[in-house]
């Protein structure tokens, strides 16, 4: 499966945890409902994927972890947040350059429609 076709099958996992639970709740509580919905969905997901941070040819133990991790291609990072900021989005491009993957997708729970708090993030690697 391309990145394309696996974010179409995570949006259709997101949409439905939306639909069901709402808005307001604990990124923890969108993580596990969306675990579920990613696997009952058919798809790889694993989450709070360990990453490496190398710094000067050092790996440097930070505790660095992903929400979730899709078909080993995809990562979505949750909020459930106010309000999305600039560093939201800047940390998503970190995390897809740390990883070496090509995108991502930033989602916010705590809004009044999950189709505009959907963010897609791509690495020109």
């Amino acid at each position: 499966m391309t990145e394309n076709e696996i974010s179409y099958k995570i949006r259709g996992s997101i949409f439905k945890v939306y639909t069901e639970l709402g808005a307001g709740l604990f990124e923890s509580v969108y993580e596990a409902a969306l675990m579920y919905q990613l696997k009952k969905d058919g798809l790889k997901a694993t989450s709070q994927v360990s990453v490496p941070v190398i710094y000067d040819g050092q790996n440097l133990d930070v505790g660095f972890r992903i929400d979730i991790l899709v078909e080993d291609k995809v990562i979505i990072e949750l909020k459930s947040v106010e309000e999305l900021s600039k560093v939201h989005h800047k940390q998503m491009l970190t995390y897809l350059k740390l990883t070496n993957l090509k995108l991502g997708l930033l989602v916010n729970f705590n809004c009044d429609s999950i189709l505009n708090s959907i963010h897609r993030k791509v690495n020109n690697l």
